[in-house]
């Protein structure tokens, strides 16, 4: 049998099989990894469910959950809540949360916010560091890290027992190298490894994605519970979609996928653009160019959180603003919306703070330009995890590559299990 996990790339569980994600096809054998990861995405809870969905034996199931065990992935306990069947609760298994953390840092133009979660992605402590921008990687790297350690001393962990490190940086990421690909927003920060950085505090696998894109992971556990296909939007300092077709992150072949901000648009032709050219979207709607705008009708803003702190408090030029931006950003939205078919544009963000005037622009494009059939079923939602997103998808980026059934199996192999 195999088993194909959409969990673990950041979409639903459920589909079928009896569960949503999970496609199982008699004939093979379920491996260990495979059955950890129905255990980690409560599809299975005993050894006779395991049993009874992969068709494994008694003996293949004891041995599978013994290796995972042993490794410290898996628990084995009485559940109180779970009504037994005969005279004692029964014993139940699950995903050892605590047996390990995941350091994650979303790192921005100005704000990076960093976290400690647990093995099932929860986090347990966080902290956001404002900075100067323009800080090379190697000044701001080494405060990263060093908010991290202390992250961890104040949880009384280990470095030991950190798995793994998710960061996010904007624009376009090289995921095999680590490194920014192409970055407007981050100068000096392309071809630069991030991992080397972080082996001076753990010796754990470290994984880097755009902005965008973990903020759509962070949505696991959220919106994609319910929409296999979605556009997470993040609009903030730059303008970037997280594109996720059938519960997979769509990236494209180089990487930049999504990187609808500086789509060029008639309404900013000739007007500069931080990238180097003209006419890109950034240009009009993103946070930079409202801050822009907001100081030229006489707002003393410094950041788009600044703008969108006055139109919370009713400033009519602000959320004029905000809307503008909200509409034109929909205008170029709307052709992803007839490419993809998403069913929901999940909305993040500093932009999404102003989260009524934004998608009240979004919402007058959108539906306008894009096909009545692409939008009859469409949901434009807030995001899960508000403030959090960033470090949510970073953990989430972690986890699904070192907990994702194939790296649990070679996790088996290396220690002979």
């Amino acid at each position: 049998m195999t088993l194909s996990a959409i969990g673990n790339a950041g979409g639903p569980r459920g589909a079928r099989g009896g569960h949503a994600g999970v496609v199982v096809v008699p004939g093979d054998t379920a491996t260990a990894g495979e059955v950890f990861s129905l255990v980690r995405d409560g599809v299975v809870a005993t050894r006779s469910d395991i049993a009874r969905l992969t068709g494994l034996s008694r003996t293949a199931v004891a041995a599978r959950v013994q290796a995972l065990i042993d490794v410290g992935l898996v628990a084995e306990g009485t559940d109180p809540d779970r009504p037994p069947a005969s005279g004692r609760p029964p014993v139940v298994l699950r995903l050892d949360r605590a047996a390990g953390v995941v350091l994650a840092a979303a790192i921005g133009r100005s704000r990076t916010q960093l976290g400690v979660c647990d093995l099932d992605g929860q986090v347990l402590l966080a902290r956001d560091v404002d900075q100067e921008v323009g800080l090379t990687p190697d000044v701001l790297m080494p405060r990263v890290v060093a908010a991290l350690g202390e992250l961890l001393g104040e949880l009384g962990r280990d470095a030991a027992e950190v798995r793994a490190v998710g960061l996010s940086i904007p624009g376009t990421v090289d995921t095999a190298t680590g490194a920014s690909l192409d970055s407007p927003i981050m100068t000096g920060w392309d071809g630069v490894a991030l991992a080397p950085y972080v082996a001076e505090l753990a010796g754990a696998p470290v994984f880097v994605d755009n902005d965008a894109n973990v903020m759509a992971l962070s949505e696991r556990r959220g919106h994609l519970e319910a929409h296999r296909d979605l556009l997470f939007l993040k609009a903030s300092t730059g303008i970037g979609v997280g594109v996720v077709t059938g519960g997979r992150l769509v990236r494209g072949g180089l990487g930049a996928g999504g990187e609808i901000g500086h789509t060029k648009v008639p309404a900013a032709t000739g007007m500069a653009c931080r990238c180097g050219e003209s006419g890109c979207l950034e240009s009009l709607a993103s946070g930079w160019a409202l801050v822009q705008a907001a100081r030229e009708a006489g707002h003393e803003v410094s950041h788009v959180r600044d703008l969108v702190a006055l139109a919370g408090r009713g400033d009519p030029e602000a959320r004029h603003l905000v809307r503008e931006a909200g509409r034109r950003i929909g205008e170029v939205l709307a052709a992803a919306v007839n490419l993809l078919n998403p069913e929901a544009v999940v909305v993040g963000g500093d932009l999404a703070g102003a989260y009524d005037p934004f998608v009240a622009g979004l919402r007058e494009s959108l539906y306008s330009l894009a096909t009545a059939l692409a939008t009859r079923d469409l949901v434009i939602v807030a995001l899960t995890h508000g403030e959090r997103s960033g470090v949510v998808g970073c953990a989430a980026l972690a986890l699904r590559e070192v907990l994702d059934s194939t790296a649990v199996d070679r996790l088996l192999a290396a220690r002979g299990a």
